[in-house]
């Protein structure tokens, strides 16, 4: 009788732990999907008179520049992500160790600021103009100078910081693809560029694919570089015409074109992987050796990987770092970037913490109990990164005011009132845009770690009796650590650097590291924001690093 009595309070304990992470993980799904429910209704609103002039005037150059902007930055990344992932999968060369860890530095740089120093150093009178002008007449050395505020130009500056998203991808299946194949190529007379074009690059087709969708996505949610550069994609028409215009309806109807944009690039993903098998063979498991290079090859292999790195993260860092000592800007150090460094940091910190948070509950509730619900809702949580940060914005703000004025009524019928609006003018909005713009980071990293967790551990605990609670807080924690970790560094640094959502959701008068140099570029003077863009620089270049703690796979016998 007593082990009967005790074992109930025990299954109604684990029942109510399920049941409450299952009902934190419906909510997340929920609140994942609300910006983009929000703005099909919004589209629904009629707003013939500003349609038909985005029809007319905007509609057409907006989806010309997107579609060539997204083509012409998915070629560049796939030649030099794809290119230099290939050389260092496969050849050893003085100063690769180096390289292994350098080449995914670009992503310590945001957009916007390589758009911002490579327009700057470009432009009339700028470093490289004055440079050229000591060989040359003033004039003549202005024919000279390409013209980076044009398509090619943008292209050129988001291609290279966005890269190493397919070299990251594409190298860890180069570097583990089975000897076999490319021995069985050679067998029949097939020579290296062959091999490369014939065999690794087909069986590399799914990271590939993977690499060229998330740039597809990270330069569809760009705003800064595309509007510095004069180049009207749909996203900076979403921005006018919300803005500029007044036209929330019309934003809404351009924000869904872009959401099928969005579906069309993940339909695109998706068949870029279809029928890709890549396992080793079983007879011959052994990945393939590194070839050795010496003399002009491997000065030659060691120029090719480290030029990209160069161009898209020393020049920006070295000018960034001249500019802000040149101009004092640590001598004379403006107190309001400790403000802003605040902001950017309370608003990053929390949204890391909630999306944690979410994260962590809605994998437990599918490790506790798979089912099509609970992966369901899983599923739709890791779906935010899809969505621009401009498209979130847009989506929340409806919501969010709802939600405001829902309180301010409450509080007005029992004889009180409250300042404003509480969730706009708190920042909860911009915390709320960034968790589900990012929750797909600890979700797919805390995913990924329980995947390791044997079933067998939750087994065992059972039998003894131990409770969900206890098994969360005494097995699956502490080996969920590292993954947890990683998590938290990663989104972290994307909320800093974040700037479409937290322009057009930030409250009055608060400005974040990211938004004030924003402000300062749009001013015409961003070199006076050197110093909060080392901020967000310095505290990327960590994170970006730790990608690559993990990344080197032994080469294999010859």
């Amino acid at each position: 009788m007593s082990e009967a009595t005790g074992a109930r309070p025990r299954s109604r304990g684990r029942a109510h732990a399920g049941r409450a992470a299952t009902a934190i993980a419906i909510a997340t799904a929920i609140l994942v999907a609300a910006p983009v429910i929000s703005i099909v209704s919004l589209a629904l609103q009629p707003a013939a008179d500003v349609w038909h002039d985005l029809v007319n005037y905007v509609l057409p150059a907006a989806l010309l520049d997107t579609a060539l902007l997204l083509v012409g930055v998915g070629a560049l990344t796939l030649l030099i992500g794809a290119g230099t992932a290939w050389v260092m999968s496969r050849h050893d060369f003085p100063g690769r160790g180096m390289l292994l860890w350098l080449m995914p530095l670009p992503l310590a740089i945001p957009t916007y600021l390589a758009a911002y120093v490579y327009a700057d150093l470009f432009e009339p009178l700028g470093l490289v103009h004055r440079t050229l002008a000591v060989w040359m007449p003033v004039r003549d050395a202005l024919g000279h100078l390409p013209n980076l505020r044009s398509l090619p130009g943008a292209i050129f500056v988001i291609g290279l910081v966005l890269y190493p998203y397919v070299y990251l991808s594409a190298r860890a299946t180069f570097q583990v693809q089975s000897a076999e194949f490319a021995e069985a190529a050679k067998t029949l007379g097939a020579g290296r560029w062959t091999v490369f074009w014939r065999v690794s690059l087909p069986m590399a087709r799914p990271a590939l694919a993977v690499g060229v969708a998330l740039v597809a996505l990270e330069t569809l949610n760009d705003i800064g570089a595309s509007e510095y550069l004069g180049i009207r994609t749909l996203t900076v028409s979403i921005f006018t015409t919300w803005l500029n215009r007044g036209s929330l309806a019309g934003a809404a109807q351009l924000a869904c074109l872009m959401l099928a944009i969005v579906a069309g690039l993940i339909a695109m993903e998706r068949y870029g992987r279809r029928n890709a098998n890549t396992e080793f063979s079983a007879e011959s498991p052994h990945v393939r050796q590194r070839t050795r290079l010496s003399g002009a090859r491997a000065w030659i292999a060691f120029a090719v990987c480290v030029l990209p790195v160069l161009m898209g993260f020393a020049v920006p860092l070295s000018y960034l770092a001249h500019q802000a000592l040149g101009r004092g800007l640590l001598a004379n150090f403006d107190p309001l970037l400790w403000r802003h460094t605040f902001h950017s940091f309370a608003f990053a910190a929390l949204a890391t913490l909630l999306a944690l948070m979410l994260a962590l509950a809605t994998t437990i509730a599918h490790r506790f109990r798979p089912d099509p619900l609970r992966y369901l809702a899983m599923s739709i949580a890791q779906t935010g990164y899809a969505l621009p940060g401009l498209v979130i914005a847009l989506g929340l703000l409806t919501p969010v005011l709802a939600v405001d004025n829902a309180m301010s009524a409450v509080a007005t019928s029992i004889g009180s009132s409250l300042p404003g609006l509480i969730l706009v003018g708190s920042g909860t909005a911009v915390v709320i845009a960034y968790a589900i713009r990012f929750l797909a980071v600890p979700v797919g990293m805390i995913k990924a770690g329980f995947d390791s967790i044997p079933r067998d551990y939750d087994e065992s605990a059972r039998t003894v009796g131990a409770g969900q609670a206890v098994v969360l807080w005494q097995i699956y924690l502490p080996l969920l650590r590292p993954a947890m970790l990683g998590a938290i560094i990663i989104m972290f640094v994307d909320c800093l650097k974040e700037l479409p959502a937290t322009l057009l959701l930030r409250p009055l008068n608060v400005e974040t590291l990211s938004t004030s140099i924003y402000q300062f570029a749009s001013r015409g003077n961003f070199e006076d924001g050197a110093l909060a863009a080392l901020l967000i620089v310095a505290a990327s270049i960590g994170p970006v690093a730790w990608l690559t703690r993990f990344s080197e796979v032994p080469s294999g016998p010859a």
